[in-house]
């Protein structure tokens, strides 16, 4: 029996899990200002992949590449999404934030 489609599938999983709490981390010390660290990541990856023999290794490294890519997308999209007030806001860095529509108070 061959187990390594779901093992893939298993470790694909555990990468877009531990991805979204980081993209949420990120957003919320930092800001999106690190976004091209995701790209460089994510490119690295993608190409490394590219040169890996081993099926596994080299689609392992193809999803957490293309992972760290979509993780660009949602990075500005959770900005979006603490501006809405969905997700709390860092007090520290509320001028980077566009608040204008927003009636929730983050001054606390």
């Amino acid at each position: 029996m061959n187990f390594e489609g779901i093992l893939l599938a298993i470790c694909t999983f555990f990468i877009i899990g531990l991805l979204h709490p980081i993209v949420i981390k990120t957003e919320y010390y930092f800001g999106t200002k690190y976004w091209w660290l995701w790209l460089v990541s994510g490119l690295g990856c993608c190409i490394a992949a590219l040169f890996v023999v081993s099926i596994f290794w080299s689609a392992l490294l193809g999803v957490t590449g293309a992972s760290l890519l979509w993780g660009i997308g949602e990075l500005f999209d959770q900005k979006k999404r603490v501006e809405k007030g969905w997700f709390p806001m860092n007090p520290k860095r509320k001028d980077q934030y566009n608040l204008v529509n927003n009636k929730k108070d983050y001054t606390k």
